[in-house]
């Protein structure tokens, strides 16, 4: 029998925002958990509260003190929070309602598209060949989104391919960039420093910026299927975003 999920639980993170953990660690279930909480907190609409963030395995709920002292006519708005978020808790379903979006991303693997493909594959005993095969044979799921606007950490990379970071991690990785970081894989959309062992490159923009915010391609719940190319296809694709 499977053992039970742990209890949430729920404390401050500063006197403006609470953390709900639902557990400690990268897992499927866990993940899922969290993000069906963060849509059920967006659905109902709790008073005072003006962002939801939801992560691996917590949601962190941002607020205004000052509207939750009067929505809750309380002195100590932390605790009355606190109280609403147990409340729904024993609401929320375990599972997110909200139907995952398959999103097939275009790769072209090794030379100068993955510099470090070569690398992986001498730490990871294997041809480069088989590391592509692997690489993209999983269906992804995006866990969550960070460290920059449209960077989606996904979660079901095969165990044959975890590597450690790169020791000295790289000032400038170009927008489009695959990576493997730990158990972990994921696409780098915009250039910006990173760590991560680069094994190939998309020409898919997964995000826009303009003054009215980042439009990104990938959302948490999504599943990513990364499909190989060639260096031609490549470039075609990539002139016909131009």
């Amino acid at each position: 029998m499977a053992a039970a999920p742990p209890d949430p639980q729920i404390f401050p993170l500063g006197d403006r925002a609470l953390v709900v953990e639902f557990g400690t660690i990268v897992d499927a279930s866990i993940n899922a958990r969290a993000r069906a909480f963060a849509e059920h907190l967006l659905t109902i609409r709790v008073p005072c509260v003006n962002d939801v963030v939801p992560g691996y395995a917590c949601v962190t709920v941002h607020f205004d003190p000052m509207a939750a002292c009067e929505a809750f006519r309380t002195t100590e708005p932390l605790e009355a929070l606190r109280a609403a978020l147990s409340t729904a808790l024993q609401k929320a379903p375990l599972a997110s309602k909200r139907k995952a979006r398959t999103i097939e991303i275009p790769v072209c693997y090794g030379g100068d598209h993955g510099a470090d493909l070569e690398d992986v594959a001498r730490q990871c005993n294997l041809p480069a060949e088989e590391v592509v095969r692997l690489h993209t044979a999983p269906l992804y799921q995006v866990y969550t989104l960070g460290f920059v606007p449209g960077f989606g950490y996904l979660g079901g990379l095969d165990s044959r391919l975890r590597c450690p970071r790169r020791q000295a991690p790289r000032k400038r990785v170009p927008a489009g960039s695959v990576g493997i970081g730990g158990e972990q894989t994921g696409v780098y959309p915009l250039e910006t420093p990173g760590g991560w062992n680069l094994i190939g490159r998309t020409p898919r923009k997964l995000v826009q910026l303009s003054e009215e915010g980042a439009q990104m391609v990938l959302q948490a719940g999504d599943e990513v299927r990364f499909v190989p190319i060639s260096g031609a296809e490549y470039d075609r694709l990539k002139a016909s975003q131009r």
